[in-house]
Order: C-alpha cells, then sequence, then structure tokens
C-alpha cells in the first residue's frame, strides 16, 4: 500500500472513530442525546427571550396622571406646588427599580451581566434623576441659601448617589429605595402643607444651568462617533474630541436615550408646577421646545444594532441623529435659561 493510501485509510478510520463518539448505539443512548440537546436548545431560547424582553425601554408616562393618582385627586391642580416635580422623580426611581429585569447596570449572573444596553439607559436616567434631586434639595426646597434644607431631601439625595454597580449589601438596589422612600415621605408633607417648595424663576435657573451642561456633554459624544472634531487656534494649538471607539457606540447612544427619558419627564412636571412663573415671562413655548425635542429623541429605531454610518453613506447614523434632537434642546435651554434671567 502506498504513502497517500494509507494517510488516507488513517484519516477514514479516524473520522469513523470520532463520527462514533457522536453518533448513539442505542435506543437508550438516542433518547439522552435528544434530551440533552432540546434542553440545550431550549435554555437557549429562553435565554434570548429573556435577554430581549429585559432589553426593552421604559415607556413614557404621563407625570401629571401619575401625581393625581398619588394625591388621591381628580384635578392635579389641586395639588400643591412640587407636588407634580416629586412625583415624576419617584417614578423615574421606581422605573429603575421594578422595570423588567429590574436594575441590570450591577448584574453579576447572566443574563443581565451580558447586556449593555439598558445598563448604559439605567446609568443615563440615573444621573438624571440626581441632578434633579440635589437640585430639589439645595434650590426647589429653600426660600433663600440661608435657609434650613428639608430633613427628608437631605436624606433622600445622597441614596442615589451611591454606587451604581454595588451588588453586595448593601447593594444599589436598596440604598435607591431609602431614596425614594424619602422623597415619598417629602411629597406626602407637601400634600399636607408642612413641606416647602418654591416655583421661582432663580430656582428653576439654577436647574437649567445643570441640564444645558448634560445635554452639551452628551451631544459632544454623541457627535464624536463620526469621528474626530478639530479646532485649530490662532497658535495651532488643536482641541482634539477623540473618535468613540465603535464597541462604546451604543452605550454613549443608550446613556443620552436614559438621560433624555429621564430629562423629558422631569422638564414636563416642571411646566406645570412653574406654569405661573413660565406664562408671566413668556418662557412656556421655549419650555416646550425643550421637552418635544427630548421626546422626539426618545423614538423607536428599526435596526437591531446602532447605525454608526458615516458622511452621506447607505446607513443611517444613529447618535449623530439623536446629536442633533438633543443639541436643539440645549440651545432651546440656553434661551430659556435667559428668558428667566432678564425677568
Amino acid at each position: 500500500m502506498s504513502v497517500p493510501e494509507q494517510t488516507e485509510t488513517r484519516s477514514a478510520s479516524l473520522g469513523s472513530r470520532i463520527k462514533g463518539i457522536f453518533t448513539p448505539k442505542t435506543n437508550a443512548e438516542k433518547g439522552l442525546v435528544w434530551a440533552i440537546g432540546v434542553l440545550a436548545v431550549l435554555l437557549v431560547v429562553i435565554f434570548l427571550a429573556v435577554s430581549w424582553y429585559w432589553s426593552e425601554e421604559p415607556d413614557k408616562f404621563d407625570v401629571l396622571e401619575v401625581a393625581a393618582k398619588h394625591g388621591n385627586v381628580k384635578n392635579p391642580k389641586e395639588l400643591p406646588l412640587g407636588y407634580t416635580y416629586t412625583s415624576a422623580l419617584v417614578q423615574i426611581g421606581e422605573t429603575l427599580l421594578h422595570k423588567p429585569g429590574g436594575l441590570l447596570v450591577n448584574d453579576v449572573f447572566p443574563p443581565g451581566v451580558l447586556l449593555d444596553n439598558i445598563p448604559a439607559w439605567e446609568y443615563g436616567a440615573l444621573t438624571a434623576l440626581r441632578d434633579a434631586t440635589t437640585a430639589l434639595r439645595n434650590h426647589l426646597a429653600r426660600a433663600q441659601t440661608q435657609s434650613r434644607e428639608d430633613p427628608d431631601l437631605a436624606r433622600a439625595e445622597p441614596f442615589f448617589y451611591f454606587d451604581h454597580k454595588s451588588w453586595q449589601l448593601p447593594s444599589s438596589e436598596s440604598e435607591y429605595q431609602k431614596g425614594i422612600d424619602a422623597l415619598e415621605r417629602y411629597r406626602v408633607r407637601l400634600m399636607k402643607r408642612d413641606a416647602n417648595f418654591y416655583s421661582r424663576a432663580d430656582n428653576l435657573r439654577q436647574y437649567l444651568e445643570v441640564l444645558e451642561k448634560r445635554l452639551g456633554d452628551l451631544s459632544n459624544r454623541l457627535s464624536a462617533s463620526a469621528g474626530d472634531t478639530r479646532q485649530v487656534t490662532g497658535n495651532d494649538q488643536r482641541n482634539v474630541v477623540s473618535r468613540t471607539p465603535w464597541l462604546l457606540i451604543d452605550d454613549v447612544f443608550f446613556e443620552a436615550r436614559g438621560y433624555t427619558w429621564a430629562a423629558m419627564h422631569i422638564l414636563k412636571a416642571i411646566e406645570f408646577d412653574f406654569r405661573d412663573i413660565l406664562g408671566n415671562k413668556t418662557a412656556l413655548v421655549t419650555l416646550q421646545q425643550v421637552t418635544h425635542e427630548l421626546e422626539d429623541g426618545q423614538a423607536d429605531f428599526l435596526s437591531p444594532v446602532i447605525l454608526n454610518g458615516g458622511g452621506f453613506g447607505l446607513f443611517a447614523n444613529y447618535s449623530l441623529t439623536l446629536a442633533n434632537y438633543i443639541a436643539r434642546a440645549n440651545a432651546a435651554t440656553i434661551d430659556l435659561r435667559s428668558l428667566l434671567q432678564q425677568g
């Protein structure tokens, strides 16, 4: 037998042995292999279905309807000022903790640990919640800089700044729930007229200044998905905004979606609780423009992945589209703050 023939015979023999390992010889073996295969396929299907369900972004909610329900009134105008704003914060916190899958950003087991889009969304919404709670504690609930801070708000704010990735004791969920509970106590006291909320222009400007910076930062980071941005000064010094890495584009996108989702609801609550001051300063239309831009940025997208097309190419660039909405909202926020300052 020639060498090529010997090699071919050995290969065929090795192939037969490998095939024999994976080919059941008895009915009992066939049943076991079939059962293991079906179980494996079933587990994969369940895993993918749960991952898809948990990856759905939460729906919008009506801030006035939520406030009226908790205040047990039919007309939201019967509620004290600040009740709608506080109810919006509570609802945002409850959504983070009780949406499908709960809080995923601190998960250490699958499928949560393998997901990154919704955890990025959660971080964006949490940042907006932190900003609004800080504004409530430091500005909206104080008559002036020397005023004593509200005790429930002083307890609530630090809890929301707890590490969002903590899964050990205490967990992020337990700390955030304590913050929500403190906000609810403040809301109850508002209803009893035992707590303060000052819907003044200077207080609102303080929050809008923070919102303006957040929106500017998100717009800049989203725009960086399209490439390096260079600004040349007179001394030929270059300010370079590095391009967002390809694997992080979807994280920035969903973080921006989460922040704008929460900020949209907060601004709708502000529109109601600050209705008198906004109407007097003809700033209501400008505030509504900010809200509409953020709401338009929440539109559904068709692709299962975040597209990152460039220039006038075949594919869209989702990051640039969202950056455009946020940039317009940011510009309107600047106009609104200017209107409130002019008086």
